[in-house]
C-alpha cells in the first residue's frame, strides 16, 4: 500500500502507506478514489503549512471500504462501503452545543488537520462514515463530497422551482451547484471564462455565457423583465465575480457566499440596503446534505459523472494538481489509490 505525501514547498513524494490500527471508536479504510480539490490546490501552495504536520497526507474527496474496525463503532462492519465526511468536531465549544458542528470553532478538517485519503489505508473516526448504496461504484462516489458541498450551498440558498439562479465561477463546485439548483427546479445561469469548462458545462445543457463577451448583468434584466435574478452564487474567488454579484439579484434576492476570499475586496453593500438583499455565508457542509447527495448520486440521472475528466494514479497527483493550477482543459480530477 503507498501513499501520497505533501512535503511542502509545492512538492508531493509518493512512499509507503503508514498503516494505523483503529482505536475505539475508529475504522480503518481501503480507499478505492479519492478527487483532487481546491483546498488541495491551497495546500500545495503553502496556503495551509500553519495547520499541516510535515509529511501529511492530504485528499478528502473519497470512496473506500472498511478494512478494520475498532471497538464501539455502531454498526459498522468490514467490507461496508462508505464515503467519509471529513470534518472532526469538538463537540463541546458553541457552535457544537447549538448543533452547527460543521463550523465547530476547534473543527478538525481530516486532510489538511489530520492525514487524509490519499493513501491505500487510512484510519478515521467511525461518525464520519456514510454507507454507499450497492449501485454507486466507488469511482463514481469519490464525487459524493463535492456534491455534498453543492447541497449545503442549495439548500442555505433556499433554491424554489421556478427561480432563477445565477452561479459566477464554472469550476467544479460552481458546476455542481448548477446541477444541482437545476435539479431543484430552477432556470440556471453560469458565467465562466475558461474555454474548455464552457464547452463541457454547455454539453451536459447548462447555459454558460463568458463575462467578456456578454454583459451578464444586462442579460438576466432582460431574462427576469428587470425582476433580476432571485439567487446568485459567488464561487469564483475574484474580485469580479464580487462586483457582479451585487448587480444580479432583484428585490429580497440572496447571495451566497462559496468562494474563499483570502484578502478583503470591495463589495457593493449599498445593493443590499436597496434591495432588502440578503448575504448567505456557506461552509462545507451537514449530515443531512452527505445523505441528499448520495441519493441524487445513485438514484437520479443529474449528470455528475461527465464533470469527470481524468482518473491518474497516486503518482500522478502532483501532475493534476498542476493541472489545476495551469488552467488546463481539466475539471474534475480523480486520484485511483489503488495503482
Amino acid at each position: 500500500m503507498r501513499a501520497a505525501f505533501y512535503e511542502g514547498n509545492r512538492k508531493i513524494s509518493v512512499g509507503a502507506c503508514r498503516a494505523v490500527d483503529p482505536s475505539p471508536g475508529q475504522v480503518r479504510l481501503r480507499v478505492s478514489h479519492c478527487g483532487i480539490c481546491g483546498t488541495d490546490l491551497h495546500l500545495f501552495h503553502g496556503n495551509m503549512d500553519h495547520r499541516v504536520t510535515f509529511p501529511q497526507v492530504i485528499g478528502h474527496e473519497s470512496s473506500a471500504v472498511i478494512e478494520s474496525v475498532g471497538d464501539s463503532i455502531g454498526d459498522w462492519r468490514v467490507g461496508d462501503r462508505v464515503t467519509v465526511r471529513p470534518l472532526d468536531p469538538c463537540g463541546e465549544c458553541a457552535a457544537c452545543r447549538r448543533g452547527y458542528g460543521h463550523v465547530c470553532q476547534k473543527l478538525k478538517f481530516i486532510g489538511i488537520d489530520a492525514p487524509g485519503a490519499m493513501q491505500g489505508l487510512w484510519t478515521v473516526p467511525a461518525h464520519t462514515l456514510h454507507r454507499l448504496p450497492d449501485v454507486l461504484s466507488l469511482r463514481d462516489a469519490s464525487l459524493v463530497e463535492p456534491i455534498a458541498v453543492a447541497c449545503h450551498d442549495v439548500r442555505l440558498g433556499e433554491v424554489h422551482a421556478g427561480e432563477v439562479a445565477v452561479v459566477i465561477g464554472g469550476g467544479p463546485i460552481g458546476a455542481l451547484i448548477a446541477l444541482v439548483a437545476r435539479h431543484k427546479g430552477a432556470r440556471v445561469i453560469v458565467t465562466e471564462i475558461n474555454p474548455f469548462r464552457i464547452a463541457l458545462l454547455r454539453k451536459i445543457g447548462l447555459e454558460v455565457y463568458d463575462p467578456r463577451e456578454t454583459d451578464i448583468a444586462a442579460l438576466v434584466q432582460a431574462e427576469t423583465r428587470e425582476a433580476g435574478a432571485d439567487v446568485v452564487f459567488e464561487v469564483s474567488s475574484s474580485p469580479q465575480g464580487a462586483e457582479l454579484m451585487t448587480k444580479l439579484p432583484g428585490v429580497r434576492g440572496r447571495v451566497v457566499m462559496v468562494a474563499v476570499f483570502p484578502k478583503p475586496v470591495a463589495v457593493d453593500l449599498h445593493k443590499f440596503f436597496w434591495r432588502e438583499m440578503r448575504l448567505i455565508g456557506t461552509r462545507v457542509y451537514e449530515p443531512c446534505d452527505f445523505d441528499e447527495a448520495i441519493d441524487l448520486l445513485a438514484n437520479t440521472n443529474v449528470p455528475f459523472r461527465d464533470l469527470i475528466t481524468d482518473v491518474y494514479p497516486l503518482d500522478g497527483l502532483e501532475k493534476g494538481l498542476l493541472q489545476m493550477e495551469q488552467g488546463a482543459d481539466v475539471m474534475k480530477i480523480l486520484v485511483d489509490c489503488c495503482i
